[in-house]
Formats: C-alpha cells, structure tokens, sequence
C-alpha cells in the first residue's frame, strides 16, 4: 500500500505538470484543420430587471427552525413523512408533446442518429411553435466533437463521462483524462494520464471555479485531483477526503475559492477546506453529514454573479441537498446550520432528485430560488435574509408536469429549460408557466452516470434505492454557463441557447411561415413575447427596431403575395386568396400606424391586381367603422367608393362614408351618389360635415314626405324610411349631436339649434305653391308622427335654457302647434290627444313659463267625450287618461270630468278619479259596467280587502258594496265569486244562498264552492250539511250523472238524508 502511494506521488508529482501524453494529443488533435466556429459565451442574462415580477406574490411561510436538528436526525426521521404545506391552487400545466423537431445541428450528431428525411417534409405547425416560434437553437459543437472522437482513437482516452462548462470547457473521459477547450473549441490542454486513469477509474465528476483558474476531477474510484488551469500543473491529489471504496458523484466549487463541496456513492456529503501553508498544499475535510443514515444524491451550491457577491445571503454559503427521502438546505457559514427541510411525500423511486439556483427579482429585491422536484413537481422556493440575520424560506406556486424530469436549468429567471425521461427538452417561462417549446434531443445520445451511481469501479456497493436513482442520472452530463447548456453525448457535444428576438423571426421566414413571423414580431414589439433576447433599450427604441424589421417583412410579404397568385381558374378562387393574405398586410400596417406604407407601397402594389385591389380597398372598412383609420387619401377615399359602388355594397358605403372626412372630395358628387341610392344618413353627413349645411338636407327630404301626407295619402316604405331618419336628424341636431354619430362641434351648436328650429317655424315652404297650408314643416311631421315629433319637442325643451330667447321660442311652437291641430279636423283623436297630454306634461312642471287657454282643454275634453261620436272609443278614452296622468287634470273640473266620462262610458276615467277621492266602492260599479275588465273586479275587491294601507272605513265600504253585487259577481264568473266568498265572505255563505233566486246560479256556486276538485280549500268554510245536502240536490238536477262522482269528494253531508234526496230525486224523474 505504501508502494502504491509512492507510486501515485510519483505519477502525479505536480511539477511535472500534465504528462507527456498532452504533449502527444495536442501534437495530434491540433494538426488536425478541425473547424472551430466562435462559441460565444452569452453575457448576463437580464433576468435581474426590477420591473419584472417574476414571483407570485402567494407565498406559504416555512416556519424557521429554533433549535436546529442535527443531520443525523434528520436523515433518522421516517421516510413516509407528509409535505408540511401543499399549495390550495396549484397550477396544472398540461402540455401535449409535438412531433414536430425544431433541432438545429451543423452537421449529423452521430453515425446512428436515425433517418432524418422526416425533417423536411412539411408539417402542421404546433401551437406553441406557431405562437412563440423556435426559442432555442441546439447545435452540435464540430470542433469539440471531432477532437474528443480524435482522443478516443488515438491516444486511448476513452468515452466523454462528465462535463463542466465555464469560459473554458471541460470534459472527463472515461480513461481518466480531462480535455479543457477554449471559446473557439480549440484543445488548450489535456490534463492527467491513461496510466492515472487505470488506476483512479473514470472521470466521474468536474467542477470549475468562479475565476476559471481551477478545476477539480473526481474519479470513480475516489479521488479527487485539482488542476491549475493556466498552467496545466498538478496542483492536489486528494485521497483520503471521503470513506473509500466510493465514487465521486459530485464535486462542487462554492463561491469561496479554498471551499468545495463533494458528494460520493456512499451518500455521504463532504466540505473539503484548501489551505497553503509556507508553499504547501493542503486539503482539510470534514463530513457534513454521513449516507449511512441516508444517502445524498445530489448537492447544489448557491453561486452568485460578479454583481451579486455583495448580497447579505452569499454570507451564508447555502447547500442545497437532495437525499433520497428530502431536500435539505444549510449554512456552511458562519457556522454549520440547517435552515429548511422539506421532505418529497409520495414519488417514483427511480426519479431524480433536482436541484438548481437562481437569483430572481421580486418586486424591488433579488433573492435566490431553490427549484427542485423529483418526478412530475417542480417546487420553488423563495429565500429570503431578515434584519435580525435570519432566513426564512417561502413557497412558491408549483409547476405540475405530465412527464419525469431527469434534468432542471434555469436558463434566465423568466426561462427553465427541463429534459424529461425521454430526452425531449420543454422550454417553460417560469411567470406563465407555459411551454414555449420542446425539442427532441435523443440524437445527443446523453451520456448517464449509472455506473458511478452503482459503483461499479468499487465493487458496487451501494444501495438498490441509489443504484435504481442512477439508471437516470445524467447530472454530469449537463452544464449551464452564461445562459447556454452544454449536452455530453457519446460521441459529441451540443450547446443549446436561446435564439435572439431576430434569429426567432427569422427561423420562421425561412420556413416561409410569414404570418407566424409577423405575429411573433407584434408579441416582441408588444413586450408581450416569452423568452426575449437581444432586445435592450428603453420601450421606444425597441418598438422602433422591430417595427423597422416588421416593414421588412411586410414588404416581402406583399412581393410574395402578388408573385404567388393563382394565374388560373375561377375568380372566386382569387378572391379567396387575396383574402386570405392582403388583410395581414393592411393590420399590421395600421397596427404599426404606417399609413404611409399602407397607402404607398402597398397600395401600390396591390393595384396591379384589380382583385387584390378590391380585397385591399375592403380591408379598411372595419378600421374606418372604429374610427382607427384617419388620414384616408383622396385618391384611396375615391376608390373605395367607386368599388362600393361597383360591388352594389351601398350599405357598405354609407358606413364608411359617415366615418370619413369628405372635404376632399367632390361633394356635390358624392350627395348625387348618395341620394341615387338612398343612402340618406350619407347625404346629410356630407352636407353637415363637408358643408356645415344643415338645412339643405331636411328640405331635401321634405319635399318628397310632404306631398303624399298633405293629400291623406299613405307613405311608402322608402318615404317612411325617409320620414324616421327625419325626425331623428331634427332631434340630434336640437340636441347639439351629429348625425348620425358624434357630436356637433361646440362652437356650432348654438346656431345649428337655432337654423334647425327657425327652418321647422317657418310659415311657408321655399317656392310653396299657392294652396300651401301655413306652417308645412311643423304640419307634416304631425301628420307622420305626432307622438315622435312631439317628444322630440319635450327633449328639446328640456335643453333649453331658462333665457327670454328659449321661452320665446317653447311659447311660439306651442303656439303654432295649437294653431295646426286643433284649427283642423284632419288629425285623430290619438293625435290631438297627443298634443294635449305634450302640453299638460310642460305645464305641470315646476318652472313652466308656457301659457295655454284653459278653453282649449274643455274643447278637448269635448272632443273626446262627445256621445254622439261611437267611433274610436277605446282610443279616445286611453289618450284623455294619459291625459289626466300627465298632469291635465288640473286644467278641468272634476265634477264636469267625472259626469261626462260617466256618460262617455269611459269607466277607466271614472276610476282614476274616483281612486283619487278614495272613493274605491264606486270602483265596483266601473269594473262591472265596463264589458271588457268585469272579472279583472275580483281582483280588485281582493286586494282592497287584503292589502295593509286601506282605512277600515274604506274596506267596509267595498265589503259592502261586494255584498250587495253579489249575485251580479256571481253571474259573471262563479268560480271566481266563490273563491272570493270562501275567503272574505265565508260567514256570509248561508245567508248568499239564500238570496239567490237563481237556481242555476246557486247550483254553479256551490259546485265551485263545494266540490274540492274546484280548487277552494275546504277548511275555510264552516258550513252546516244542509248546504251540501241542498247542493246534492241542484246535482240531481242539473248533472245526475255526476252524482257519485262527485259524493265520493264531498266531505259533510248526512247519509240518510242525503239517500232521500237522491231517492226524491229519482221519484221525481220517474214520475216526469
């Protein structure tokens, strides 16, 4: 044994440096004119930005440990311990796996890659894909690749077994040498021997420090070796740092350059401490905790950048560990403490443990996240230092997965980049959740730990639960440095990154997947994309650059659209293209506000098709309808009008046209267009805006209503048509609004009001002929809708200010409205009615200055009460109600009013008045006289009995007067009348009977009185038998064949005497 360590003190002496065999292979591999392609190392990501809040505010506090627990204790503790805190609402991110392979590689990965024909065929693009593009770009590094192969064959290194990437690369061999490669993938040194390896086992483990002048090897046997990497020299061998007979499987730099960390197949976690003292090398450990407890898998210390060093956490140098039962993460400073455990509850036990750092911003704070997971969870863990020195660690919202996870990287703190089971990569943003992509990445051909994990250089003694734990480790393969991760493969290395913002853009174009590249542009100029890179700057600059590269895009998209057009068949088939590609282009030039090139460029190009035109001219209307779309040209207005017209689209362009600003065009064109085709809200938009004429276009119209109205006529649709819009425009524009959208400009309103209602007073029409009837205007608006026209008037009047010239104005047109229907017979009932109820509605208000002789309503109410006039009564007796509920009862005399609605018969104006003398008993009276309300009385007598609020004088008055109708109630529906009876008149029952003289009607009353199948609920009634026995009885008589029938529902009734009276009855019809 003594021989063996001089042996490996001699091999190993470190002024020697690495042996002989790096001499060799540099020889040999740098002869070789491998291709070296710039391998360019990311700067920070800007994961760091303060405005980005990156971590859900829910947070679950994990209570701090007082006294902390020895780790003997906590690797003693049950492994079937429940999760102390689980997440109420997880979110559950269902991810569907594509086919589709998005995997880039400068040349074939391997010699068994499998058929990759598939790749250039055409396929669906998966949503994500076609959402967010390609985000990542996996490439084969050619150089490294070709040189490790080179080794392998020439020199006898042996397969790649680890990696470990920095601002050089390192990689292990399975023959004991580790190969450093510099950015430009050329080999700087080759560091240990094949004759180290015989004896030291494979490379198992690599670690560089912050500054990348150290490296540190663990071998599968158990060795640790530490390497200068400027020079190449030996710097330590380190054999006694843990039990032997153990593999190294992680060997771990802390930010603290004399402290590391290594974890072996024992499960056991040692720190190794490097001192020098007077030139002399030294390496002190000390075992955190022993595997013989519990083994640890996994060990992740917490790095910090450059920027970071200085954060109150480093101060700590937290461990991350991952046994096979729980996460543990402690203190390696001050002193050693445990701040957090957190055991994994229910999970497959061939899952891997995970760990992995990563400073975020929260809100105004960067603190670092633990994610870990082993399996289908993903858990984060936000810790955070308080003033009094203490860490307290939160929980964040959980990633559920439907796959097992065998790797994580955070490749930013927005960006994961997670390797599942089946070597398929998924790209998750960490805020949303979720996936942006997954690639395919078997071609690597990943190389897994399992031997080290089964120690099998030592004889493989460890543990099943470990050994089945390293069928998927793959830990050493995968290195993350400066925003890019390193795959060991086989036989090749591959790096994945992010695609910049352009590449993304750009790897679309060349599939030709345009729209998708526009879309995936607005995201980036939105700053709503996922996973941004190469976008800096302040929010201008950056929307200013990817609009410049959306114009280069949309330009070759209208190139490309016009050069593809189908030459051939049918114009439906044309038409159909072009709609399916001139809308993308007209978006997103008005998306980007680029008018400019909407109406140059563009235009210009799609003119050459005279489809393609009209596809284009059609696009605009919906931003024109949403007012989106201003600055229109002269020559693009035109166009769009003509190819309306062209199209017989009329509605189509009056809807634009009430939307555009017209003063460019040749107005008198456009309104002889207009009025052509009907298109009135057109025509008086133009003259309105393009004129400021707001008179013309009501004589226009006018002149065609008047005539036929004049002569008692009916309208047609159109002139209907006509006379709606009409009556709209004159409300719109007294009310200071623009027809028929928006508003008047404030500076205008006043004479527009003013020019609108002098234009209605006028006593004649322009060129009137000689038998005009004064007032026209005033009179045909009448005649076509009294009722809108005058409402018209009330809006207008509540506008009006309390000023001389607006009382003017009210008294004066209810002047001439006076003078034109009630001077003329022409008008109905109804209309006059109209008027009268329009003027007792502005007389009852608080402030009216209108004056109206009280003559003209007792004419009025002449007029509608005449007895010698049959016709239209019920129309005649709603208007003089709505009347009275307007108001106008003030303008009568009650007395008169009630006397002559009595002889009127106009019973609902008798209760109204009467409802106001609280008079309800004469109410009885109307709803009996009036034949089309007689059962609507029973509802009433049932309220005014039932309802709180009625004096006892007043109830007893309709008791009263019910009881002394009651044979007329009865007559006019016996059931009701019963029901009414059963509930307010039951003691009055015996007595009703009694007084009816109607056999008939006694009979339908007690039947629905009586029989249960009526409906009526007997308890109410407290009846002797006699008055069954008397209803049996009117049965026999009326209806015999119901007798038995109905015996067997009656309640109280006498047996033998009822068997007389049937027995009467039978007699009785024999003898007849």
């Amino acid at each position: 044994m003594e021989d063996e360590m001089n042996m490996e003190s001699q091999n190993l002496d470190p002024d020697q440096g690495s042996c002989s065999a790096t001499d060799e292979l540099n020889q040999q591999l740098m002869s070789q004119e491998a291709p070296s392609p710039k391998l360019s190392v990311t700067e920070l990501s800007r994961e760091l930005d303060s405005k980005s809040d990156l971590i859900d505010d829910k947070e679950f506090d994990i209570p701090q440990v007082d006294t902390p627990p020895t780790l003997e204790s906590i690797l003693n503790e049950t492994d079937d311990e429940e999760e102390p805190f689980v997440l109420e609402d997880p979110c559950l991110l269902n991810i569907d796996n594509i086919d589709t392979h998005s995997y880039d590689t400068s040349s074939v990965a391997s010699s068994d890659s499998g058929d990759r024909t598939h790749l250039k065929r055409k396929k669906k693009l998966h949503d994500s894909f076609s959402v967010h593009g390609s985000v990542i770009r996996v490439s084969l590094l050619k150089g490294i690749s070709a040189q490790i192969a080179s080794a392998a064959a020439k020199v006898d290194a042996g397969l790649p077994t680890a990696i470990a990437a920095s601002s050089l690369i390192a990689v292990g061999t399975s023959h004991g040498l580790a190969l450093i490669f510099d950015p430009n993938q050329a080999l700087r040194l080759c560091l240990g021997s094949t004759a180290v390896g015989a004896q030291y086992g494979a490379i198992s483990a690599l670690s560089i420090n912050n500054d990348c002048s150290r490296l540190l090897c663990g071998f599968a046997k158990g060795q640790i070796t530490m390497w200068d990497l400027a020079s190449g020299k030996l710097l330590r061998s380190i054999t006694d740092a843990h039990p032997p007979g153990t593999a190294i499987l992680h060997i771990k730099f802390t930010d603290d350059p004399t402290l590391a960390i290594c974890n072996d197949s024992g499960g056991s976690v040692f720190e190794l401490s490097f001192k020098r003292v007077m030139g002399v090398r030294t390496c002190e450990s000390r075992c955190l905790f022993s595997g013989s407890k519990g083994e640890v898998c996994c060990i992740e210390p917490l790095h910090a950048k450059a920027e970071l060093r200085d954060h109150p956490i480093t101060q700590y140098s937290l461990l991350a560990m991952a046994s096979l039962t729980k996460i543990l993460v402690i203190g390696l400073k001050p002193s050693l403490k445990v701040w957090m455990t957190f055991p994994y509850g229910r999970m497959d036990p061939s899952s891997v443990p995970l760990l992995a750092w990563h400073f975020v911003a929260v809100q105004t704070s960067v603190n670092p996240v633990l994610a870990f997971c082993r399996g289908d969870v993903v858990h984060f863990l936000l810790v955070k230092r308080d003033e009094s020195g203490a860490i307290h660690v939160t929980k964040q919202k959980q990633l559920h997965l439907h796959y097992d996870l065998i790797n994580f990287t955070w490749i930013n703190s927005r960006t994961v980049v997670l390797l599942d089971s089946v070597e398929k990569l998924h790209v998750i943003d960490r805020q949303t959740q979720e996936e942006l992509e997954t690639v395919e990445i078997s071609e690597v051909q990943l190389v897994y730990n399992s031997s080290h994990f089964k120690s099998l250089a030592t004889g493989g003694n460890v543990s099943q639960a470990l050994a089945l734990v390293g069928e998927k480790a793959c830990y050493q393969s995968i290195s993350n440095c400066g925003g890019q991760i390193f795959y060991l493969g086989t036989k090749s290395v591959h790096v994945m990154t992010l695609r910049s913002w352009r590449e993304r853009i750009d790897h679309l174009l060349k599939q030709e997947c345009l729209n998708e590249a526009l879309a995936l542009a607005w995201s980036f100029h939105e700053g709503k994309a996922k996973a941004v890179v190469g976008l800096s700057g302040d929010e201008h600059k950056r929307k200013a650059v990817v609009a410049d590269r959306m114009v280069e895009i949309l330009i070759h998209y209208a190139d490309r659209t016009m050069k593809k057009c189908p030459d051939q068949g049918k114009i439906q088939v044309m038409e159909q293209y072009f709609q399916d590609m001139v809308p993308v282009i007209v978006d997103y030039c008005l998306l980007l506000q680029r008018m400019d090139l909407l109406f140059s460029q563009m235009y210009d190009k799609m003119r050459e098709n005279s489809v393609a035109k009209g596809v284009f001219l059609e696009c605009l209307e919906p931003y024109i309808l949403s007012d989106k779309l201003v600055g229109i040209t002269a020559q693009i207005m035109k166009d769009l009008l003509l190819h309306f017209q062209d199209k017989n689209l009329m509605a189509n362009m009056e809807a634009c046209i009430v939307h555009m600003d017209v003063t460019s065009l040749d107005i008198q064109q456009v309104v002889l267009m207009c009025w052509e085709n009907h298109l009135y809200d057109a025509m008086i938009y133009v003259y309105n805006s393009g004129m400021n004429d707001f008179i013309t276009p009501m004589e226009k119209l006018f002149k065609v209503i008047a005539p036929p109205l004049a002569a008692g006529k009916s309208l047609s649709d159109e002139q209907v048509i006509m006379g709606n819009k009409l009556l709209v425009y004159i409300s719109c524009s007294l009310a200071g609004r623009a027809y028929p959208l928006g508003n008047i400009p404030e500076d205008l309103v006043p004479l527009v009001k003013n020019q609108v209602f002098e234009f209605l007073i006028r006593l004649h029409s322009a060129e009137a002929p000689v038998d005009e009837e004064v007032y026209p205007y005033v009179r045909t608006l009448l005649h076509f809708d009294t009722r809108e026209f005058l409402n018209v008037l009330a809006l207008t009047f509540e506008d009006f200010k309390n000023d001389k010239q607006a009382v003017e104005y009210q008294q004066r047109i209810v002047d001439i409205l006076l003078k034109v229907m009630v001077e003329n017979s022409d008008f109905t009932p109804s209309q006059v009615g109209c008027l009268f109820t329009f003027l007792a509605r502005q007389l009852a208000k608080p402030n009216n200055t209108l004056f109206v002789n009280r003559t003209l309503f007792d004419q009025v109410l002449e007029f509608l009460c005449s007895p010698d006039d049959d016709s239209r009564h019920s129309e005649r007796q709603q208007v003089l109600l709505e009347l009275l509920q307007a108001g106008g009862i003030v303008q009568f005399e009650e007395s008169k009013l009630i006397q002559m609605a009595e002889k009127a018969e106009f019973y609902q104006i008798c209760e109204f008045m009467y409802e106001r003398e609280h008079c309800y008993d004469k109410i009885i009276d109307c709803y009996l006289r009036d034949p089309l309300r007689k059962e609507e009385v029973f509802g009433y007598i049932h309220n005014i009995l039932s309802i709180p609020g009625y004096s006892a004088e007043e109830k007893q008055s309709v008791w009263q007067k019910a009881m002394k109708h009651i044979e007329e109630l009865l007559s006019v529906s016996p059931s009701k009348a019963a029901d009414m009876i059963s509930v307010h008149f039951s003691d009055q029952i015996e007595q009703i009977i009694q007084t009816l003289q109607d056999q008939h009607l006694l009979f339908q009353f007690l039947k629905s009185l009586l029989d249960p199948r009526e409906g009526i609920n007997q308890d109410l009634l407290q009846l002797s038998p006699s008055v069954t026995e008397q209803f049996i009885e009117l049965l026999c008589q009326y209806e015999p064949d119901q007798v038995l029938e109905t015996l067997q529902f009656l309640e109280v009734y006498r047996l033998e005497e009822t068997i007389q009276v049937r027995q009467n009855c039978l007699d009785v019809r024999h003898n007849w």
